[in-house]
């Protein structure tokens, strides 16, 4: 095969690619996809993203109510993104710990 008749070839293939038409299944996509507030409750941030989520609070950020959700911990908390060795206890669980088993110290 020439060079020229390459070039023929890969002009048409492009043209039959180009003439297909791509349609999107119907009936299987959400349809309650809205913009969405999550808010990290360790440092207060709170992001707007597309989302699906079920939520029962909203929030006013940035003049606009949008749904709700929280968050414990997020990208800008969490030790892996921020590069800091932080401890969230959102729970009280070293409260619990040392509740627990004071009566065993000595």
């Amino acid at each position: 095969m020439n060079y020229e008749t390459f070039v023929n070839l890969s002009k048409k293939i492009k043209f039959a690619h180009s003439k297909k038409r791509i349609v999107m299944k119907t009936g299987i996509h959400p349809e309650n996809y809205r913009l969405v507030a999550f808010k990290d409750m360790s440092n207060e941030d709170i992001f707007i993203t597309k989302s699906t989520v079920d939520t029962k609070e909203t929030i006013e950020h940035e003049g606009k109510e949008y749904p709700l959700v929280k968050l414990e911990i997020s990208r800008t908390s969490h030790p892996y993104y921020t590069g800091k060795s932080k401890l969230v206890d959102t729970a009280g669980r070293i409260d619990k710990f040392k509740n627990k088993y004071s009566k065993f110290k000595k």
